[in-house]
């Protein structure tokens, strides 16, 4: 083989490593951050310890709700009323922010935002992918959090949340320079079945730079996840597996032991919640190329379909659910025995409330799903509307729906 064929062979064989180790980068959270004094920064964002890839979800609760300006005064006394009875314990009755009026979770994944702008320490203005803006309080860690950046030039920088003025996000490139990780993907077995997606570890770990820490017999251990092959529960720690092939036993910290608080999946169709008690098995392996990226969010639309009642009424249209979700991406909570599913309304065909506490969630790939312990399909539920013409929507409470089939 003559030298310049040699050289020719080698530069190819390296582009296409290069290719199959950066697949997964696309998955990657990625944008601008721009600071109070107007400083900006650009490249690979992590939120907090966690959120990660396009696929998180930044979680807060929706100031408040124009929706129930559609009920009529008996309706609302009604769903007061309900509300009243649902949230009675030992004698007392618990109220919430109004008389008929319930506060709402807030969920989108970070690949469904397209600007997020710091008000104050307790609230952001979150300009969604279709151009629409809602303001979101403070609910949950994502708010008061360091920020981390792998800026394309500076490396990683990390920024209070005082300091941060917006964020623009944006797609990610598809060889980075520089960044935190690749993120975790691979198959999680528990006793309820199987699924394959992108992996958080114990609600925390991420990317392929996290470290997974146990105690052996001989001390302890760091392990980088992107050196892990497998992580199998085993009594009352861990069975751990190389990449190398190397085998260990592990205990001794929550990343390994009953302390864990979970293994989320996040598939096809949502994020799946696996409880350690209910797991058995991860295999990791990479992602297949272009499995997400910034662009898979782009495609927002209303939430339409068709509503039964029990009384055999047939209304067709745009859908509020639970006088809340108005679109396909946002999300649907409910728990199959401990599994929890949050699952985006796009993915959904059909909802079917069976009793107080549980729905059948037929989705668009064919799976069925029973699900309950969650207002989204229970008795909580604030019921829907129904813009099935020019004025205003038709009003159906929880009880009164037999299906709802969507669009």
């Amino acid at each position: 083989m003559n030298s310049k064929l040699k050289t020719t062979l080698i530069a190819t064989l390296a582009l296409i490593s290069s290719f199959t180790v950066n697949a997964q980068e696309e998955a990657l959270i990625y944008g601008k951050l721009t600071t109070i004094d107007g400083d900006s920064y650009t490249g690979q964002i992590r939120w907090g310890k966690e959120e990660a890839i396009w696929t998180d979800i930044f979680n807060g609760n929706k100031e408040d709700n124009e929706n129930y300006r559609y009920l009529s005064r008996d309706e609302r006394n009604d769903l007061r009323d309900d509300r009243r009875r649902g949230n009675r314990w030992n004698g007392w009755n618990i109220s919430w922010n109004s008389d008929y009026e319930t506060t709402h979770e807030f969920q989108a994944r970070f690949g469904d935002i397209a600007k997020l702008e710091i008000q104050r320490r307790s609230e952001v203005k979150l300009t969604l992918r279709n151009g629409e803006t809602v303001y979101i309080e403070d609910g949950s860690n994502d708010f008061n959090t360091e920020i981390h950046i792998m800026d394309d030039e500076l490396g990683k920088t990390s920024f209070r949340w005082s300091r941060v003025e917006m964020i623009e996000f944006m797609e990610t490139p598809g060889n980075l320079r520089e960044k935190m990780g690749d993120p975790l993907y691979g198959t999680v077995e528990f006793y309820g079945g199987e699924y394959t997606g992108f992996i958080q570890w114990d609600h925390d770990e991420r990317l392929s730079e996290d470290i997974l820490d146990g105690d052996t017999r001989d001390g302890d251990v760091k392990i980088e996840f992107g050196k892990l092959a497998s992580i199998e529960r085993d009594r009352g720690g861990s069975n751990i597996v190389t990449q190398s092939g190397r085998e260990m036993y592990l205990r001794g910290s929550n990343d390994v032991n009953g302390e864990n608080r979970g293994i989320i999946v996040t598939t096809d169709f949502g994020r799946v919640d696996i409880p350690w008690r209910e797991f058995k098995k991860v295999t990791f392996k990479d992602a297949p190329k272009n499995a997400i990226s910034y662009g898979s969010f782009s495609n927002m639309k209303k939430l339409s379909g068709t509503v039964e009642t029990n009384d055999g009424e047939t209304l067709s249209g745009d859908i509020i659910y639970d006088l809340d979700e108005a679109y396909t991406f946002e999300m649907l909570q409910g728990k199959d025995d401990d599994v929890e599913y949050i699952i985006a309304m796009g993915n959904i065909k059909s909802i079917s409330p069976k009793n107080y506490d549980y729905s059948t969630v037929e989705l668009k790939n064919g799976t069925e799903l029973l699900l309950g312990d969650a207002r989204d399909v229970n008795e909580d539920n604030d019921g829907v509307l129904v813009f099935a013409g020019n004025g205003d929507p038709k009003y159906i409470r929880w009880d009164d729906i037999k299906k709802i089939t969507f669009n």
